[in-house]
């Protein structure tokens, strides 16, 4: 497969028109309802409003996505044309995969589309941005090794919209069980050798996980001469069909494997690498992002994990917990401070 990334592949019904209807909702969040009116000295914290898209369209093909689907979906742009995909996982930073950057460490030679849903259409929600900074994963060591990932760090902060937010990231403790559907999303190859034809909408596929011994049987086992065993490491997990026919493929890398936990989307792995596109028994290989929360938070402090279920508060989300814990906290001392002036 080549190294421009994968891309989401369906050997039967590629895009099937949408048949259902397109629902579109508002969360109680009152950041999240104040978006689309919040001034530009407004900030809004990427915990509060991470993994809640405004758009809800789902179906269980790979099909064409809606505007405002997949707000945290990226298109890494190298001299202008889509290299690869990436999430947003910040207001300044996006997650890809390290592999993306084989070519040229330069910044010079990339930007980040944001708010796009048709690469090849102009959009009036579309947000291009230069890079600051690229910080490969060190153990990163080539095609299918460990540490496939990379943070991009934009040229500015950005004000989140409709139509670009921030995708949760999940801490080491959130498990994705075998079988649990997911979804990836891409712009990349309909199948080896042929692009996404215009006007290139962002494509969807919902995928199963599979269970990490199973890939590694799969791997393990040689498909003909041309696809030879292949270790799948710790740090990596499997989603798709054994069988094969629905698949990521060339152009789709770096992109997100997302999973719905409660009310909120949590990126649970990284579009890394597989062999050929829906080749039975070589299903789609990612990073596990749990694995990264240490290296993600060394180089992007301020940003929060979203735990478990059983790791959260009442109130549903762990930002939003600490928030009030700290509200709390602070109304109290000033009410101390009140009655003491009192006294």
């Amino acid at each position: 497969m080549g190294w421009g990334g994968l891309r989401l592949l369906v050997l039967a019904g590629l895009t099937g028109t949408a048949a259902s209807r397109l629902d579109f909702y508002w969360k109680g969040c009152n950041e999240m309802e104040s978006l689309s009116r919040a001034p530009s000295t407004h900030v809004i914290r990427s915990n509060r409003v991470c993994g809640r898209p405004r758009a809800q369209y789902r179906s269980v093909g790979g099909e064409d996505s809606m505007e405002g689907e997949w707000p945290w979906q990226a298109s890494l742009l190298w001299y202008n044309k889509h290299l690869c995909g990436g999430s947003l996982i910040s207001n300044q930073w996006v997650v890809t995969a390290a592999h993306c950057f084989q070519r040229s460490m330069d910044t010079s030679n990339y930007a980040v589309l944001l708010g796009v849903n048709k690469l090849a259409n102009s959009q009036p929600h579309k947000l291009s941005l230069g890079l600051r900074r690229i910080i490969r994963h060190p153990i990163y060591s080539g095609e299918s090794s460990s540490g496939d990932i990379a943070l991009v760090e934009l040229e500015r902060p950005i004000q989140f919209t409709n139509y670009i937010l921030p995708i949760c990231l999940p801490t080491a403790s959130v498990q994705f069980p075998a079988g649990m559907k997911c979804w990836v999303t891409g712009w990349g190859n309909i199948q080896e050798g042929e692009d996404l034809p215009a006007p290139q909408t962002l494509q969807k596929l919902q995928v199963p996980i599979i269970d990490q011994e199973t890939c590694r049987d799969l791997y393990n086992t040689a498909v003909g001469e041309t696809f030879p065993p292949k270790s799948i490491q710790n740090d990596m997990m499997c989603a798709g069909y054994a069988e094969g026919m629905k698949d990521t493929c060339k152009g789709d890398s770096g992109g997100p494997l997302v999973c719905k936990v409660s009310k909120e989307w949590l990126l649970a792995g990284i579009i890394s690498w597989g062999e050929g596109c829906a080749i039975k028994n070589r299903p789609g290989v990612y990073i596990r992002l749990t694995s990264y929360e240490a290296w993600i938070h060394s180089h992007v402090p301020d940003i929060e994990f979203v735990p478990d279920e059983k790791g959260r508060n009442v109130l549903g989300n762990a930002a939003t917990g600490w928030a009030a814990r700290t509200g709390m906290t602070t109304w109290l001392l000033l009410l101390m401070g009140q009655l003491l002036m009192e006294v």
